[in-house]
């Protein structure tokens, strides 16, 4: 697959000017930030201010939802929401947080599926609340099944197939595809599609809770698999820690690193030659465009994406443009 190919596959969407943010807090990435000197214009819609609920799968210490957090605290400012955020990646304790934003009677709740079948009846209850409810990130083959009006994310299983397409190209015959969290159907669907392309991919499962677990456990397969040619991390700070697994075994040019989704380390990783390239489903518009499509329909009862999923990816970033992006990475947006 040519790169123009990627490109094509990304959709664009309008980005506003960063105002001041405040939101409630919770387990997942950093805690949030007010965007004092990130910004300024823009003005405050004038509809009462109401409460959207943004509750994602996060798990302590992953940067990538510090990114869709702050996409999704500057639409709040924008469209005076009071957001409240929280996050759990267990499925049946997310379903719990689901059932507290019910509780407090939300305007709108923004939801990713990681498990949705752990969310189904709690979804229903929204639905019978008269809650609005949109996707993100992860579940957009099954988010109208459970009444989500939109989905705003990436197709992992045509970015994994992109993916393996690309290693395909360069000869690669076994990679290993990283799976940080087992039973989340977009990461399994980012390697099935990998697998798509190239037979010969083998799936490991590491406890992306635990960075000192997801070290031990790449570098003891990488040590038993002298025919591993590539390694795909699923995330950045795990691809993070897989270049280090792969550079302490002396293995760095034998086996390359690609990776998904990105931060500023990972670009200069990229930029350095550590990481041929990553797969951006650009988180902070997953994060904005959903709490703005809660308050459209608020607003004027909108449903953006007509009953289909928007997509924010997949976008490549290899070294070609990293060097461009960089600087968004640094700002916490890309």
């Amino acid at each position: 697959m040519k790169r123009i190919s990627w490109q094509r596959l990304a959709v664009v969407a309008a980005i506003v000017p960063m105002l001041a943010l405040s939101a409630c807090s919770s387990s997942g990435g950093r805690p949030a930030e007010t965007a004092a000197g990130g910004g300024s214009g823009g003005q405050v819609a004038t509809t009462p201010s109401i409460k959207i609920a943004l509750i994602t799968h996060a798990g302590p210490g992953d940067t990538f939802w510090d990114i869709v957090r702050k996409g999704a605290q500057e639409a709040a400012t924008k469209d005076n929401v009071d957001l409240l955020y929280t996050s759990d990646p267990d499925g049946g304790r997310q379903a719990q947080l689901v059932q507290q934003a019910i509780d407090q009677k939300v305007a709108g709740i923004a939801v990713t599926l990681a498990k949705p079948d752990a969310l189904r009846d709690v979804l229903k209850k929204a639905e019978a609340a008269g809650i609005p409810v949109v996707s993100l990130n992860s579940g957009g083959d099954v988010f109208q099944s459970v009444g989500a009006f939109t989905h705003f994310g990436s197709d992992e299983s045509v970015a994994g197939a992109a993916v393996g397409t690309k290693l395909a190209e360069e000869g690669i015959k076994h990679p290993i595809c990283v799976i940080h969290e087992q039973g989340n159907v977009s990461l399994e669907a980012r390697c099935a599609g990998v697998k798509t392309k190239v037979p010969g991919t083998e799936i490991l499962y590491v406890q992306g809770t635990d960075m000192t677990q997801v070290s031990s456990t790449v570098t003891a397969k990488l040590q038993s698999t002298p025919s591993a040619d590539a390694i795909v991390g699923l995330g950045a700070p795990f691809t993070a820690t897989i270049v280090k697994a792969v550079t302490s075994l002396n293995l760095a040019g034998k086996v390359k690193v690609v990776s998904f989704d990105l931060n500023a380390e990972l670009i200069q990783s990229i930029i350095d030659g550590k990481v041929e390239f990553t797969v951006d489903q650009q988180p902070w518009l997953q994060g904005y465009d959903s709490v703005d499509a809660l308050w459209q329909n608020y607003r004027g009862g909108f449903k953006v994406g007509g009953g289909r999923p928007v997509l924010t990816g997949p976008a490549i970033v290899d070294k070609t443009n990293a060097p461009a992006i960089l600087k968004f990475a640094k700002e916490g947006i890309r």
